[in-house]
């Protein structure tokens, strides 16, 4: 795959966007709703969505591009099998979180990154809503509270259950 590349073709790209516009119009600000649609459907907002999302809403591609570019949430390219998020928020951060990013980045995982067989994205944020169980780390959805660089390792590897 290229990069910048979903793996899904142009057509299968403009049809998830024209899909997910249908779905939401009519509705008042359906721009970002139509992104979670996309990235629900495709596993990210490949840059060939801008065009056609532009065209469906009567908007510039750079205001689509930089409503994409500007919200964390949404991915240019697709996340690796396993998504782990480390809370930065003040609270996480009070309680040893930074440790957890300077850990993941020894591992080779930039925030926003994935590894190159796609199989781990380390991706920041600022809240988790579990701040007093802090530092958390969400993996594929499941919440974990007091994680320090053991567990980190634990979970980057597979193992932790």
């Amino acid at each position: 795959m290229t990069p910048g590349s979903t793996g899904a073709s142009d057509a299968s790209v403009e049809q998830a966007v024209r899909t997910a516009a249908a779905d939401h119009r009519g509705h008042r600000g359906p721009l970002l709703p139509i992104l979670h649609a996309v990235q629900a459907e495709l596993g990210c907002v490949p840059q060939e969505a801008v065009a056609v999302l532009a065209d469906e809403l009567n908007l510039s591609r750079a205001d689509v591009h930089g409503v994409v570019t500007f919200y964390h949430d949404f991915r240019r390219e697709p996340a690796g099998r396993t998504t782990v998020r480390i809370c930065r928020a003040e609270a996480c951060q009070a309680l040893g979180a930074e440790s957890l990013m300077d850990y993941a980045r020894e591992a080779g995982l930039e925030p926003g990154g994935t590894t190159a067989d796609g199989s781990v994205t380390v991706e920041q944020v600022f809240c988790l809503g579990n701040c007093a169980l802090g530092p958390s780390v969400e993996v594929n959805g499941r919440l974990y509270g007091r994680v320090g660089t053991a567990r980190l390792g634990s979970i980057l590897k597979g193992t932790v259950s």
